[in-house]
C-alpha cells in the first residue's frame, strides 16, 4: 500500500469517528443547552438491555467507496484497472456503510418508570459511562421538546 492509500484509510477512520453522538441520560445536545424541561419523579419498574443501532449515513459509504476506489486503482492495467478501481469502490462504499453502522452502535437501557402521577412510561437512552438503573430505583424524568431521559 502507498502513502496515499494509508492516509486516505486514516481520513475515513477519523471521519467515521466523528459521526458518533451520544444517547445517554447525563450528555446533552448543544442545542439542549439553557431549554426548560419539565421534572417528574418515579420509581424504576424495570431496566431491560437494548442494543441501540448505529447511524447509516453517507460518510462511512463515501468513506469507504474512496478507499476502495484508491486500493482498486493500483490494480492491473488498461481497462483492467478500471473495472478494478469501480469494483473497488463498489465494494469499499459497502464495506464503510456496514462498518459505520457498527461503530456507531451503542448499548442501551429501556427503563419503564412508574411516575408519582401513577402513570408508566418507558424511555431508551445509552448506557455508556452512565448509571445502570435497577427496579426500585428512585429517579427523575425530564422531558423537553420531544425527548426523555432519566437521572437520579
Amino acid at each position: 500500500m502507498n502513502k496515499f492509500t494509508i492516509a486516505a484509510a486514516l481520513a475515513c477512520s477519523l471521519a467515521l469517528t466523528g459521526c458518533v453522538n451520544s444517547l445517554s441520560g447525563d450528555t446533552y445536545s448543544r442545542s439542549e443547552a439553557r431549554q426548560v424541561q419539565q421534572v417528574q419523579y418515579g420509581v424504576v419498574q424495570s431496566a431491560q438491555p437494548v442494543v441501540i443501532e448505529g447511524t447509516n449515513s453517507v460518510v462511512g459509504a463515501g468513506a469507504g467507496a474512496v478507499v476502495g476506489g484508491v486500493v482498486g486503482s493500483n490494480v492491473g492495467g488498461g481497462k483492467g484497472k478500471t473495472i478494478a478501481t469501480v469494483l473497488g469502490a463498489v465494494a469499499g462504499g459497502l464495506a464503510g456503510k456496514s462498518a459505520e453502522e457498527s461503530l456507531t452502535q451503542t448499548q442501551g437501557q429501556e427503563v419503564t418508570v412508574r411516575l408519582d402521577n401513577g402513570n408508566i412510561i418507558s424511555v431508551v437512552q445509552e448506557v455508556a459511562d452512565g448509571p445502570m438503573f435497577r427496579s426500585g430505583d428512585r429517579v427523575r424524568v425530564l422531558t423537553g421538546s420531544g425527548s426523555a431521559r432519566v437521572t437520579y
